[in-house]
Parts: C-alpha cells; sequence; structure tokens
C-alpha cells in the first residue's frame, strides 16, 4: 500500500465533495490521529503500534505497514495548534458516526498497553474537543432503540 500523504487534509477541501474524498479524508484523519496517539506519552509502545496497525486494517480494510505508522506519528506536519485547528475544519466534512468511530478507535489504542497516562488523556480530550464531541456522542449514546 502507498503510505498516506495527507493530500486531502492539507488542502482542507478545495476539491469537490464526494464519497471517495469523504472516505479518503476519514483515512487521513483516522491515520493521523491514532499515529499521533502513540506517542501522546512520548513513549511510542509496540503495542500501540500493533493495535493501531489492526485497527486501520479492521475499519479501512487496509495493510498499513508500521513504518508508515510511525512515520505519521513522528511527522511534524501537524503540530498541536495546527492539528487542533485541522480536525475542526475537518469535522464539517466528517458524519457523526465517523467522528464518534474515531475517538472509539482512539480509546482502544490507549488501552493497548494497558496503561492509561494524563497526557494520553489530555491528547483524548483535546481530540474530542477538537471534533465537537458531546459527552453523550463520546459514550456511544445516541437517541432510538438500544
Amino acid at each position: 500500500m502507498n503510505p498516506v500523504n495527507f493530500d486531502l487534509l492539507k488542502g482542507l477541501f478545495s476539491g469537490a465533495d464526494s464519497e471517495s474524498n469523504s472516505r479518503q479524508l476519514l483515512k487521513e484523519i483516522l491515520l493521523l490521529v491514532l499515529a499521533r496517539a502513540t506517542r501522546a506519552d512520548t513513549n511510542i509502545e509496540a503495542d500501540e503500534l500493533t493495535s493501531v496497525q489492526s485497527i486501520l486494517n479492521e475499519v479501512l480494510g487496509e495493510t498499513i505497514s508500521i513504518a508508515d505508522i510511525k512515520l505519521a506519528a513522528t511527522s511534524e506536519m501537524f503540530e498541536r495548534r495546527s492539528l487542533d485547528r485541522s480536525l475542526t475544519k475537518a469535522t464539517r466534512k466528517l458524519t457523526d458516526e465517523d467522528r464518534i468511530l474515531i475517538l472509539q478507535c482512539l480509546a482502544q489504542v490507549f488501552r493497548a498497553d494497558n496503561q492509561i497516562r494524563e497526557s494520553e488523556l489530555d491528547y483524548f480530550d483535546r481530540v474530542a474537543n477538537a471534533l465537537k464531541a458531546t459527552p453523550s456522542e463520546i459514550a456511544g449514546l445516541r437517541v432510538g432503540p438500544i
């Protein structure tokens, strides 16, 4: 698989809306958010990298190499403020289901090494705020039958 180059995220939506653009945007955001999560505590763990790879394969149906995940994790393309701003802009293009999926996957990565650190909680909160997720959405609660 070719490495993700974050073209949609970089340009933040100069192209036309389409289902393929939405899918590509979700892929770019999910890879970026999950890869960056592996270094949220400044210690990139093998368990977290494997978890990210597994989640991306399950959710996207694509195998992304550990090397590409590490590259996305250490990329200086998005620093804290820029990442937050990019996610806030991307929120307008994501469905509610996509935003919740990102947060659920993020929580799964943090649980991969059986220890959640304060810096990881801070990162989760920043991502959730940037995605404009409500507490009920984060908890997985929705109106309708259960």
